[in-house]
């Protein structure tokens, strides 16, 4: 597509002719604009955090930090970007910047640029206001999460905490923030060919579907999060990449009577805030699902797609009763979750066939809880995770789903777990011989996250957490 072009900091650039695996991190240092570093390729230390324009939830336009080093290149035609040259200069700096370099946020400057984004993002985020503060906010409402996403090895956050904390509001005439009262770029067709690979950007679910049932060996992309890890720490190259992220029927929600649909190209960060915490298992996943700058491109149709034992969507999602609707050029078909996963990184979506959209039932149930293990509170990978949705009605169970992730080669429902849960009085009789059951679910393996013993002795204890954060009395 010759006329395939990005508009960054306010000027349309060609995007030329590049490799269609070409990140936008690449593209843009390309470009000139260096202060984009490349740190780990994978998305976890924010150095190449950039603002992209995005359709708001509270306004038309919300300016989003990604990082670009999982990004295509050609998943960008006709958006708009803005790189930490276009915030500011040094005889102009953005109000970010001044923060950061009065009260000492940089030492090396390497991460600083990413980190700048990332608060300018915070910065013009709709609804940011002062008030009372927490552990996660500041008193002028700026949410530390959004930092999650970035790492410094030499400065220390307490600078680059205060200085995020002592942003006020934009100005009047502030260019970014006066952009978002008009909307965001709509998405366009895209095909982008370079050698015997491409890259197309479909229009309609349609388009979409044809394609991939003409080449159902295509890569599909989303938010790019697995698979721009893919590209860059293993070289993987696809014959044709199809970007399904902005298709207008993936990015519903709906909420009936009888179940919330999600549909499955909403990015994370959506979802967190659209469903606004009517489903209280989405709103305990979402805070430790990786970081804010994975979050806000990561799709929920993704994490399910991978098939990823550790993924920590499908463990909420299981626990929910979720069923997945998946469309194929012949029409569409309903799954429930637990039965969608055959073996390690295997489903029962067939060549051609995408997820469309995420069902919840409702009612839900009125005990949830997600238990997440690992290393780090925040931005890590499970060693194991356990959700459960209990139903306990005059103090007997009478309902119960549980989901668990990492102890086996799929996400799995705890089966016998639930057997010796219904029926059963909510008492701390039932729930320990419930955790012994619970220990034995699954096969867990020794990696280098955990060992089996571990993960075991995790699945016990986390049952036993639920009993102690949820007695009878409480539930009466």
């Amino acid at each position: 597509m010759a006329d395939a072009k990005i508009c960054v900091n306010g000027r349309d650039r060609p995007l030329g002719d590049v490799a269609v695996h070409t990140t936008a991190l690449e593209w843009l240092r390309g470009q000139g604009l260096t202060g984009c570093k490349e740190g780990c390729g994978e998305g976890e230390c924010g150095a190449c955090s950039v603002l992209v324009a995005r359709p708001g939830v509270d306004t038309p336009t919300e300016w989003v930090a990604v990082n670009a080093c999982l990004l295509p290149a050609a998943g960008l035609d006709g958006q708009e970007v803005v790189t930490v040259e276009g915030l500011g200069d040094p005889d102009r700096l953005h109000p970010v910047q001044q923060e950061m370099a009065v009260r000492g946020g940089s030492q090396c400057g390497y991460c600083t640029p990413g980190f700048v984004c990332s608060m300018a993002a915070e910065f013009y985020r709709p609804g940011r206001e002062a008030g009372p503060p927490d552990a996660d906010h500041g008193p002028n409402g700026f949410d530390l999460h959004a930092l999650s996403g970035n790492l410094c090895r030499c400065t220390g956050y307490r600078p680059i905490r205060d200085a995020a904390y002592a942003l006020g509001a934009a100005a009047d005439g502030d260019p970014l923030a006066r952009r978002r009262d008009a909307p965001a770029p709509p998405p366009r067709p895209t095909r982008v060919r370079h050698g015997d690979r491409e890259f197309v950007r479909p229009a309609t679910l349609a388009d979409a579907l044809a394609l991939l049932r003409d080449h159902p060996a295509a890569t599909v992309v989303a938010g790019a999060t697995d698979w721009g890890v893919e590209v860059n720490l293993r070289g993987a190259r696809a014959e044709l990449a199809v970007a399904i992220d902005r298709l207008p029927e993936l990015r519903g929600l709906t909420v009936s009577p009888d179940h919330i649909e999600i549909g499955a190209a909403l990015t994370l960060t959506e979802i967190e805030r659209r469903v606004a915490g009517r489903v209280p298992l989405l709103a305990q996943l979402l805070p430790q699902f990786a970081s804010r700058l994975i979050r806000n491109g990561a799709t929920i149709g993704g994490n399910l797609g991978t098939g990823s034992p550790i993924g920590d969507c499908a463990p909420v999602l299981l626990a929910l009763d979720a069923t997945v609707v998946l469309a194929g050029a012949d029409g569409e078909r309903q799954v429930p979750l637990a039965d969608y996963y055959t073996g390690y990184r295997r489903s029962v979506r067939r060549p051609g066939e995408l997820i469309r959209a995420v069902r919840l039932p409702l009612p839900l149930a009125a005990l949830a809880a997600f238990h997440k293990i690992a290393k780090r509170r925040f931005d890590d990978i499970s060693s194991v995770a356990a959700a459960f949705a209990l139903d306990v009605v005059d103090g007997t169970v009478v309902r119960a789903r549980i989901g668990l992730g990492g102890v086996a080669a799929t996400p799995i429902r705890a089966r016998a777990t639930e057997a010796a849960l219904v029926g059963e009085p909510w008492s701390a009789a039932t729930a320990e011989a419930a955790a012994r059951v619970l220990r034995g679910e699954g096969t867990p393996l020794d990696d280098h996250r955990a060992s089996a013993a571990y993960r075991a002795a995790m699945l016990e204890q986390s049952l036993r957490k639920l009993y102690a954060d949820n007695p009878p009395e409480v539930l009466a």
